[in-house]
């Protein structure tokens, strides 16, 4: 018996260790015991309304008292509530018949299946605390940068260990590179920082996941760096990210005396320095917001110099115009500079060479080049709204390729064919 005694003992002081180590509060621990036991003498008893439990998980010991009515002898109906007179003054010399009567039970005796089913009642109350506590701490941490260990590298996910142990999930989508080794190359025991940017949990089963790719990883680690962001001197109108190759950042300040742009680059570049070494040596451009939408446009699409904007609102698209040797930098390298500048300002951004009136020449239909062309591609073409030869031959290759989802063999067997009608 004594054997089992101590089982149980040293089985309260795993749980007083288990406060500690998870930061469970003293109050729902002792809940958590005490209910585990009832759970137990409910199922041997029938009823606990009787019973006493005192928990004190600090000295890591507990007891258990069962309180009965004295009756005249043989006249005991419920063995959980009566007891025999002879019974009680056996516990206490005077006690009489009608008094309440209440002893000490060990709860050793309850027997071995007694103390396992505690054990497991015990270890399931205190894995759903566990799960509980993990998804209340993460749960409103969401956008927060947070630091943690390299624990273990697999093919889909990395495995994050914070300073408190807590497991924190990685996909292979927000690690900056993917697959590309000149992006994020984790090895166990290296030191990452990512931003949380989801916390579910399903069937009770709390997973954190972070990312190094989310916009707001770049957005947090502008606050750290730049003191007049994180005192709101500097607001931050947008991040268009193409994690591990480039990025765009809109900012405003309300104080003139303020260069929003000169105060997040830094002196000689130092403060956007620091950042563009975090994110795998990503090209940071960070540019003047407006409210006026041409503007914004024309900054977004720098370095290339615009010659002319068309703004339809309705359907957020965008028509810029440029010289042709401008054609090339506002596209940037695989479309870059584009993608980033409609992610950016919200617009679909259509790119034309702008041609003068006078070089302009007699324009075409797409439709009459359908016995030299199939009219399942010129149909591709005219979807992207290009109807006519022109609009075709001033658009950038690129975009015709990109856009219209076409080999780039068979565009450049179309503009071939274009060209040599106006030839």
């Amino acid at each position: 018996m004594a054997k089992k005694t101590d089982n149980v003992v040293s089985m309260v002081d795993t749980f007083k260790e288990f406060k500690e180590t998870k930061n469970i509060d003293r109050t729902t621990l002792m809940s958590v015991l005490e209910d585990s036991f009832r759970n137990v003498i409910q199922r041997i008893y029938g009823s606990d309304e009787n019973f006493k439990v005192i928990v004190n998980p600090d000295k890591g010991d507990f007891e258990i008292y069962r309180t009965r009515v004295a009756v005249e002898n043989g006249m005991v109906e419920d063995e959980n509530k009566e007891i025999e007179l002879s019974e009680a003054q056996k516990i206490e010399p005077d006690y009489e018949v009608g008094e309440d009567v209440t002893e000490k039970i060990d709860f050793a005796k309850f027997g071995r299946r007694a103390i396992l089913t505690l054990r497991q009642t015990l270890a399931s109350k205190i894995l759903d605390l566990e799960h509980e506590s993990v998804y209340n701490k993460f749960k409103d941490r969401v956008g927060e940068i947070i630091s943690a260990e390299v624990y273990q590298v697999w093919k889909r996910e990395v495995l994050l260990i914070d300073d408190e142990n807590n497991e924190l999930l990685m996909p292979k989508s927000e690690q900056i590179g993917g697959d590309n080794r000149k992006g994020d190359n984790f090895r166990k025991g290296d030191a990452v920082r990512a931003v949380i940017y989801k916390v579910s949990n399903d069937n009770n089963n709390p997973k954190v996941y972070v990312s190094r790719t989310h916009p707001d990883f770049l957005r947090r680690l502008l606050e750290n760096e730049v003191p007049e962001i994180a005192e709101g001197l500097i607001t931050i109108h947008g991040i268009a990210r193409l994690p591990g190759d480039r990025a765009k950042i809109a900012v405003e300040s309300y104080d003139e005396r303020i260069d929003p742009v000169g105060a997040c680059v830094g002196v000689k570049g130092a403060r956007i320095h620091g950042i563009v070494r975090e994110l795998c040596n990503e090209n940071l451009d960070v540019i003047n917001y407006s409210s006026n939408t041409k503007l914004f446009i024309k900054r977004a699409l720098a370095p290339a110099d615009i010659t002319k904007i068309n703004i339809d609102e309705e359907s957020k698209r965008a028509e810029v115009y440029l010289e042709p040797d401008q054609v090339s930098l506002a596209i940037g390298r695989n479309g870059s500079n584009i993608k980033l500048a409609s992610m950016l300002t919200g617009y679909t951004i259509d790119v034309y060479r702008d041609t003068p009136e006078d070089e302009q020449e007699e324009d075409i239909v797409l439709d009459e080049f359908n016995d030299e062309i199939d009219q399942w591609i010129i149909d591709s073409i005219k979807a992207i709204g290009f109807d006519t030869a022109l609009q075709v031959l001033n658009a950038p290759r690129e975009i015709l390729i990109n856009k219209a989802d076409l080999e780039e063999e068979t565009v450049d067997h179309l503009i071939e064919v274009l060209k040599s009608e106006f030839e």
